[in-house]
């Protein structure tokens, strides 16, 4: 919502008093065209004798003209054609130029570029959303629900991912905010809002791509995804507080509601499948891990191209904000499970649950938070740390094909033992 006021202004060198009579906030939507009307009043000289001219003080934000008409030799009504060229704010300034030189500027508007809501940003979501339904019916299919009870009675596993995602991920993330981002508040919340947010359940399938506990990796993350009730808030309102001077932030109850039950239910129906239709059960886990690898394919592709304005964002701070979070994340979650001596299957699933936020969650608080065009422009940080997370764990992926690989080829080379040479 735009408020109209009217700006005096004193030409210098003249005894003419001008004032400017245009909306004090506009919003564009980025690549779109914005027509704001606008007047200048003049009580004592010739409007015709005046020159106009239009800046802005980024022209990468917005671009602006303006078409001009005379009324009664002492107005001067127009309108500015407003181009919303990329996201952000920007300062409209108005320069007057008189025949006889004099001139005097004044800025006379704020303008915001904001995005535009889009169709294909519903699809993304409700694709995600569906084939993730179907993963964890297939995780439904492979759980051993004996081992998780047991896993529940002795939470040896859980507790460790407990006390990284919530007091260790939290207090980088502050760190890596602050040193990064010194004085610049928004990119120091999107850092934060990253680290607060509870494990992602990406997580689930990496750990199945790379060989982890998937029993316990499912345990963890439903246990942290329920705890994030009370954890997020608790951070946001303690430690958050030095960074968001307000405080006044809503925490998503709704949406970590829904994506518990969004969990819980397809695992259900999961179970049931294991127990009362066996046969569609061994072919639900057979397919699990291809499907793993097409998930996160389309997920990466699809994310990428609907948000590729966010790369000109991108930064070399961005980038290492966005490769620190999530790498040290798996080195101080694989070093606390190897200090407790868990197995190696269990510190794997571990180290994936600790590094593997989930980013939606810190977008949604980002966007509910702050006003466009803030609420775009941070989430770029966690954004970045979405695209940098499965970099280490890609490498990790390929050189277990490979090395899998090798070990197959050298057992079809090695020659098989005959008679005498057992003998």
């Amino acid at each position: 919502m735009s408020t109209t006021v009217v700006l005096g202004l004193l030409l210098l060198g003249g005894a003419a008093a001008w004032t400017v009579e245009i909306a004090s906030n506009i919003t564009v939507h980025m690549n779109h065209v914005e027509s704001v009307p606008f007047s200048i009043h003049d009580t004592e000289s010739n409007i015709d004798s005046i020159k106009l001219t239009l800046t802005t003080t980024d022209n990468d934000i917005v671009t602006a003209s303006a078409h001009l008409s005379v009324q009664n030799g002492t107005s001067l009504n127009g309108v500015l054609n407003i181009t919303g060229v990329f996201l952000g704010r920007t300062t409209l300034i108005f320069t007057l130029l008189l025949e006889n030189g004099t001139e005097d500027s004044r800025e006379v508007a704020r303008i915001s570029v904001v995005r535009e809501e889009r169709v294909i940003d519903t699809i993304f979501t409700a694709s995600v959303a569906i084939l993730v339904s179907i993963l964890y019916i297939n995780y439904g299919c492979a759980m051993d629900w004996d081992v998780c009870r047991d896993t529940l009675k002795k939470p040896i596993g859980p507790v460790i991912g407990f006390f990284c995602q919530f007091l260790m991920m939290p207090l980088l993330s502050y760190i890596i905010g602050r040193t990064l981002f010194p004085g610049v508040p928004e990119m120091q919340i999107g850092m934060f809002f990253t680290g607060v947010s509870p494990s992602g359940g990406a997580s689930n399938i990496w750990t199945v791509l790379l060989d982890g506990n998937l029993n316990l990796s499912i345990t963890m993350t439903t246990m942290c995804t329920i705890a994030a009730f009370a954890m997020m808030p608790l951070w946001i309102f303690t430690l958050g507080r030095h960074i968001f001077a307000q405080g006044k932030l809503t925490v998503p109850y709704r949406q970590i509601g829904t994506f518990v039950i969004g969990l819980i239910i397809p695992l259900v129906i999961g179970f049931f499948v294991q127990k009362k239709l066996p046969k569609v059960s061994r072919i639900m886990v057979r397919i699990m891990k291809p499907f793993s690898i097409i998930l996160i394919a389309f997920i990466v592709v699809f994310a990428i191209v609907t948000n590729l304005y966010l790369f000109k964002l991108f930064s070399w701070k961005i980038l290492i904000a966005g490769m620190g979070l999530p790498w040290l994340g798996f080195t101080f979650g694989f070093i606390a499970a190897k200090l407790c001596r868990q197995p190696e299957a269990d510190i794997r699933a571990i180290a994936i649950e600790t590094g593997i936020q989930n980013t939606g969650v810190s977008i949604f608080l980002l966007r509910f938070t702050l006003n466009p065009p803030d609420d775009d422009l941070t989430t770029v940080v966690p954004v970045a740390a979405a695209i940098m997370t499965p970099v280490p764990l890609v490498i990790l992926y390929v050189i277990k094909l490979i090395y899998q690989y090798k070990q197959k080829t050298k057992a079809k080379l090695d020659p098989i033992p005959t008679l005498d040479e057992s003998n």
